[in-house]
């Protein structure tokens, strides 16, 4: 009966897994409602960046583009560009 366990456990793995690759399809994550979590999934941002893209949010409003992510200080148009196809504000 223990590997009903272990099974257990691989499931949820992969469920988790498979989850992490679609959201990282193009255009799946909405910067204008993803959390700190999902925004530090982004190539180049981390905890302390996708904070900073919050708290721009909540004090600027929604993005109305992409490309509006580089006025977050600490983050480049280098950044929003590695990212772009997997980013949307709709």
């Amino acid at each position: 009966m223990k590997h009903t366990g272990i099974l257990a456990t691989l499931v949820l793995l992969f469920s988790l897994i498979t989850g992490f690759a679609h959201a990282n399809e193009p255009g799946a994550i909405n910067i204008n409602t993803a959390d700190v979590i999902v925004l530090a999934s982004l190539n180049g941002i981390g905890e302390s960046k996708a904070k900073a893209i919050v708290a721009y949010r909540d004090e600027n409003g929604p993005f109305q583009s992409v490309e509006d992510l580089a006025n977050v200080k600490g983050i480049g148009a280098r950044t929003v560009e590695n990212n772009a196809e997997r980013l949307s504000v709709e």
